[in-house]
């Protein structure tokens, strides 16, 4: 009887061999059909450089990501409050989204969750970043020092398009927020078109996304000077071996603006597969992974940071609170594939009133536009490369007038030059004058189709000689389209007449700036023609 069960013990136990491979492939297939769950995600589109890692997180936690990538801001406005079409949303930064959501009340805001981050900052070229630091006060490089260097012709960048990408928009409002220097959120009356301009004139290469900015740059690099993009971006291009020169990161002293890559839930019904990807993201060896992979920060203290990693961000930029306050700044900076000149005409009042201390200050304010204000502001505001400039002195006529392109420092010490010239009049002819610069607006308009024409006016007196301002009001309203809409900017100085000038202004889309509470040096820094 003891025999027979060691003869059929055998069997047995491939009997239960068989059976628990049977089960072990059951469970697995239950696994894969349903235990597992697929998350349809719309991303930002550098975050393909994830991908390798979304199998592992697959294994993991049987959650599938299924990405449909779109540039970030492309992204964000295909987010419809209350109307989403996935599941998640996985974006290098969600603040335009937000303010988005913020307008569209009664629509809660999705769960967000920060997973890795990465400053906007500027990349360049060894011998571009000692110009910069020597340049700057203290050896530390402010947007303001871009932007002057950038002005001056002498740093050409590249940076995504702002209206499609974070990194370009985030760049953007680092700049202006700086340009504003309010140390806090941009608002309406911060943005100013005239401040964005200098900059704008540096920027040589674009791309609608990161990716596509990166190979530009390694197929054009030779003929830039810098790369203004995220620093996980600029670290991997210097490790990519691509480079003839490694760039140098600099962290612009007055702040940038941090991306941190939110996971938004959009599906609520989704939540149980949303907390496994997070939990597993946000896990210290995912951190690593994550920033061994990416160069991207990771979220705690508990990754030991690669040593590229450990430099000091400072204090992060505010974003605008206000969606408007983006869209304008976005719409004032233009499109950069598109030539940046202006032709602005300064029209200045030359009369016997205006010798001594008044022109003094006249000719302190043209030196600081051409680059010798070393301030903050005066770096946004300076007469920038590629430039038109028409000067005009006036006195009951126009005495005299020049045209200069700036193109270096030749072109502005002949501005500096004219402005020196003592040939006053006993007259004051603004109404005639303000006509003759419209006459010479046409031109430019009729010349060059398309360029953006502006005309101060810098008057110390009342209109003595010459056509009344009702007269040069229907000659404007005679002319074409395109020149009425040249806006001028009148600057009263003096006696000048501010109803009078205030009028001129309102007619033509201009304002007007009074003098007379400031130094006219900053005054002609606030209006430079927008």
């Amino acid at each position: 009887m003891r025999r027979c069960p060691r003869r059929r013990a055998p069997r047995r136990r491939v009997a239960l061999a068989l059976c628990l491979a049977l089960l072990g492939t059951a469970t697995a297939c239950g696994s894969g059909d349903e235990e597992s769950t697929t998350l349809h995600v719309l991303a930002s589109s550098e975050l393909r450089d994830m991908e390798p890692l979304l199998d592992d997180l697959r294994r993991d936690t049987g959650v599938d990501l299924d990405m449909e990538y779109k540039a970030t801001v492309d992204a964000g406005d295909g987010l419809t409050p209350g109307a989403y079409h996935h599941d998640l949303a996985w974006l290098s930064s969600d603040r335009y989204f937000q303010l988005r959501l913020k307008e569209s009340r009664g629509t809660s805001k999705p769960l967000s969750t920060t997973t890795m981050l990465s400053p906007v900052v500027v990349g360049v070229k060894p011998e571009m970043a000692s110009a910069l630091r020597a340049r700057a006060k203290g050896g530390q490089v402010s947007w303001a020092d871009i932007a002057d260097a950038a002005a001056a012709g002498s740093m050409r960048f590249g940076m995504a398009d702002p209206k499609r990408t974070n990194s370009g928009l985030s760049a953007l409002v680092g700049v202006a927020t700086a340009a504003a220097g309010t140390g806090s959120a941009l608002r309406a009356e911060d943005i100013s078109c005239d401040r964005l301009r200098g900059f704008r004139t540096g920027q040589k290469l674009t791309a609608d996304t990161s990716a596509e900015l990166r190979e530009q740059y390694i197929a054009h690099q030779d003929r830039l000077d810098a790369l203004i993009t995220y620093e996980s971006e600029l670290l991997s291009l210097n490790a990519g071996g691509k480079l003839h020169e490694n760039l140098e990161i600099i962290y612009p002293k007055d702040g940038m603006v941090l991306s941190d890559y939110p996971l938004l839930l959009l599906d609520p019904a989704k939540r149980e597969a949303y907390d496994k990807v997070v939990n597993w993201l946000k896990s210290a060896s995912t951190q690593k992974r994550i920033m061994e992979r990416t160069l991207r920060r990771p979220l705690g203290a508990d990754v030991r940071r690669d040593p590229r990693l450990r430099a000091d961000i400072g204090n992060a930029l505010y974003f605008p609170d206000q969606r408007a306050v983006v869209d304008q700044l976005v719409e004032d900076y233009g499109d950069p594939r598109l030539p940046t000149a202006h032709h602005v005409i300064f029209l200045l009042d030359f009369s016997t009133s205006m010798r001594g201390a008044r022109v003094a200050s006249l000719r302190t304010a043209f030196a600081g536009l051409s680059g010798a204000d070393t301030s903050a502001t005066g770096k946004f505001v300076r007469f920038y490369q590629g430039e038109r400039i028409t000067v005009m002195r006036f006195g009951g006529r126009v005495l005299v007038e020049r045209d200069v392109t700036v193109g270096g420092r030749r072109d502005l010490d002949a501005i500096k030059a004219f402005v020196a010239g003592d040939d006053f009049d006993n007259s004051t002819a603004i109404w005639s004058a303000l006509d003759h610069a419209y006459g010479k607006a046409s031109d430019i308009a009729r010349d060059h189709p398309g360029q953006p024409i502006s005309i101060v006016l810098m008057t110390d007196g009342k209109n003595t000689s010459g056509i009344t301002r009702q007269e040069f009001e229907r000659r404007y309203a005679a002319r074409a389209e395109t020149v009425r809409g040249v806006a001028t900017f009148p600057l009263r100085f003096g006696e000048a007449d501010t109803a009078e000038l205030t009028r001129a202004a309102r007619t033509t889309g201009g304002h007007m700036v009074d003098a007379n509470a400031r130094s006219l040096p900053d005054a002609f820094k606030e209006i430079r023609g927008c």
